[in-house]
């Protein structure tokens, strides 16, 4: 019985090599696309779950812009006080400063180039200046200057906070020279530091009016569903990779084989 039985255990364990063998001999994708695949495929995953996680933001970031939108205004003096001011509704009155004017430039509506105006405001009641984003302008002749006008009487005008997300990436953070002054990034406290005022921290950017030039504000450029478009993008060429490298594997070898 013993002799018996370990017959059938070598029975038993031949095949089984067997399999495993053909099965090592089955998939000989080679070292080099092996490499490829474990350094892109993680990278591609981790972009997929990254534009949904950016989508999450977007989402949240509408949300709360829509119930700022819903909210009362308030007014300059309480900006100061609020924890996240982005998107927040400002009442403000009072008059521009008419003298120094900031053209934002590289700003493009449509396709069509142009700048974006900011002037220092005082709100009477408060005493406290602010710098409001009046709009786009259009800039087609860079040797002739942008036109446009400043109401020399008090005014009623509604805005909004804009905080941005991020610091941008700027080259040159130089301010030119003369009036009015051509910039290529809002730093609201160089300004205030450059006329000698103590002035509220944020750009403030204003509704559709009177004062207001082009004022359709994008909340963001890439709505939630483009990143989930995008993310599924990323998501599909993972899976195309892994199915070419599973594909490769295969044919590599069966023409060993042959």
């Amino acid at each position: 019985m013993k002799g018996e039985l370990g017959e059938v255990g070598v029975q038993y364990s031949q095949p089984d090599r067997y399999a495993a063998e053909q099965g090592m001999n089955g998939f000989k994708p080679g070292v080099i696309p092996t490499l490829v695949v474990l350094c892109l495929l993680p990278l591609l995953v981790w972009l997929g779950f990254w534009q949904l996680e950016r989508a999450d933001q977007k989402r949240d970031m509408l949300a709360r812009q829509e119930a700022r939108e819903a909210a009362a205004p308030i007014g300059p003096e309480q900006i100061d006080l609020l924890q996240e001011p982005a998107y927040t509704r400002v009442n403000l009155q009072g008059r521009f400063d008419a003298e120094h004017s900031f053209l934002l430039d590289s700003r493009t509506r449509d396709g069509r180039v142009g700048v974006e105006l900011l002037q220092p405001f005082q709100d009477q009641p408060s005493g406290r200046w602010v710098l409001i984003n009046r709009g786009w302008l259009p800039w087609p002749d860079r040797r002739v200057p942008p036109k446009f006008d400043t109401p020399d009487r008090p005014l009623k005008l509604a805005a909004w906070i804009y905080a941005p997300s991020g610091e941008p990436f700027i080259l040159n953070r130089r301010m030119a020279e003369g009036w009015p002054r051509l910039i290529n990034h809002v730093e609201v406290q160089d300004i205030w530091t450059l006329l000698g005022r103590d002035g509220i921290e944020y750009q403030l950017r204003l509704e559709p009016g009177p004062a207001a030039y082009r004022a359709d504000w994008p909340v963001t450029f890439m709505q939630p569903q483009q990143h989930v478009g995008y993310a599924v993008q990323w998501f599909a060429l993972a899976a195309a990779l892994l199915a070419l490298f599973i594909y490769f594997g295969v044919h590599q070898a069966r023409g060993s084989k042959q």
